[in-house]
């Protein structure tokens, strides 16, 4: 099948560009319903700590004044009080005013069969230990204290789980590809005055019919977007189907190694019952990253979570240092080291920047796609932009309904005109 170049000559029968058009169409067609969903609850999410204390305001303790919030190691042991059916796996600060805890139920003895925790989430005060709350993630039965995360698991996985992640993992992917072939199809079909040329793709004509308008809007809504759009695409394809798309790009373009790797690196050494206890692993770890902090010459503003991995029997000790990107909530993008359990000797450090280049990127995906940066300007951006993706859909799916309407009328024409010239020739013959 021969081809147009797409700058005007042809080679043949069907043109290069024509192909390209066909993919975006059904690309945008498919994915729509989709990206309407990630961009009305995204949009919802960049504001989720906000939210999260309208509709859960009993999970976040206030602040004694004065007072200084409980050390690790004594909010572990608070928590590990407070459910003594289960083994405490660890203690973090998902906010300033509010400490989460995660929990393994044990087994029973006689029968081997785990405890019901009845929760998959559990909140501390952090200037007192006590118990804020717990809460099953995302069930609405349990009321509006699960709205805000019943709406990050549609966002993430549509509720239905990996299969839900799977998808829009996928949808992810072809988002990303069409942003390429989207901006790709904005250009003019010639080369004489390209630029004067293209300059008109990123405006909307004044005046315009019903159809130019959204016409425009989609174009130029696309091309000012284009690369927070990108950032977003990808970020989700980041997220949702990291192995082995996301790793194998990363790898290939970038000095980069994948969490995967740096898992599979981690001795394996399975230990429920580690002889440091929270107290002794919050020592090592501070001993640790302040000799770690001093040798890359980072400064370790203050600790963020301590973890216990049973699988692999160590210990991370998390902290905000100076080369975190997350500036506007505790959770996620902090620097960990990670010790040994049994004899605290180091096994690694991570750092959100600074080590290599690929994983210094993927920081800033996870930080810009979270809204962690840029203050409250960039978080209002952020909400913005995911009713913007959801518009964009909309204007695109407008368009090709428009479109076909338009060759469905014309087709109905020509077969009137035809109809009429065969009854004509009829009475000829006759």
């Amino acid at each position: 099948m021969a081809f147009e170049n797409g700058w005007g000559g042809k080679t043949g029968g069907f043109r290069q560009r024509d192909f390209w058009v066909l993919l975006h169409r059904y690309t945008g067609l498919v994915t729509a319903v989709f990206l309407v969903l990630v961009g009305a609850t995204g949009g919802m999410l960049a504001f989720n700590s906000e939210l999260e204390r309208i509709f859960a305001p009993r999970l976040f303790a206030k602040a004694p004044v004065g007072a200084a919030a409980l050390d690790l190691a004594t909010l572990a042991e608070n928590a590990q009080r407070l459910v003594p059916n289960a083994r405490l796996g660890g203690v973090a600060f998902t906010e300033a005013d509010q400490v989460s805890a995660a929990f393994r139920p044990l087994k029973d003895p006689a029968t081997g069969i785990p405890a019901t925790l009845g929760f998959t989430q559990f909140y501390l005060d952090p200037w007192t230990g006590r118990e804020l709350g717990r809460r099953t993630r995302g069930d609405l039965s349990e009321g509006v204290v699960n709205l805000m995360p019943f709406i990050y698991l549609l966002h993430f996985n549509m509720t239905l789980g990996e299969s839900g992640q799977l998808i829009l993992g996928l949808v992810a992917l072809a988002w990303t590809v069409d942003c390429f072939v989207a901006v790709y199809l904005t250009f003019p079909n010639s080369t004489p005055r390209f630029w004067r040329r293209w300059r008109l793709a990123w405006r909307i004509k004044p005046g315009a019919g019903t159809y130019r308008f959204h016409f425009d809007l989609h174009r130029a809504g696309g091309l000012w977007l284009w690369p927070p759009l990108l950032v977003f695409a990808w970020s989700s394809v980041m997220m949702n189907i990291r192995f082995p798309v996301y790793d194998w790009v990363m790898n290939r373009l970038f000095d980069y190694e994948s969490p995967r790797v740096a898992v599979a690196a981690m001795p394996k050494r399975a230990n429920a019952l580690p002889r440091l206890d929270w107290r002794a692993a919050q020592a090592t770890g501070e001993k640790l990253i302040a000799e770690l902090a001093a040798h890359y010459r980072f400064t370790v503003r203050q600790p963020l979570g301590l973890v216990y991995n049973e699988r692999t029997g160590a210990y991370s000790y998390q902290v905000r240092g100076s080369q975190d990107l997350f500036e506007r909530a505790h959770k996620g993008g902090s620097t960990v080291v990670v010790f040994d359990g049994d004899t605290g000797a180091l096994i690694r450090l991570h750092r959100p920047t600074g080590e290599r280049l690929g994983n210094s990127i993927e920081s800033w995906l996870y930080a810009l796609h979270m809204a962690r940066v840029f203050g409250r300007p960039y978080q209002i951006f952020v909400s913005a932009l995911g009713v913007l993706v959801a518009l964009l859909s909309v204007t695109g799916v407008y368009i090709w309904w428009k479109k076909r309407r338009a060759r469905l009328l014309s087709g109905k024409r020509r077969d009137r005109r035809q109809s009429g010239v065969d009854r004509a020739d009829a009475r000829v013959d006759v």
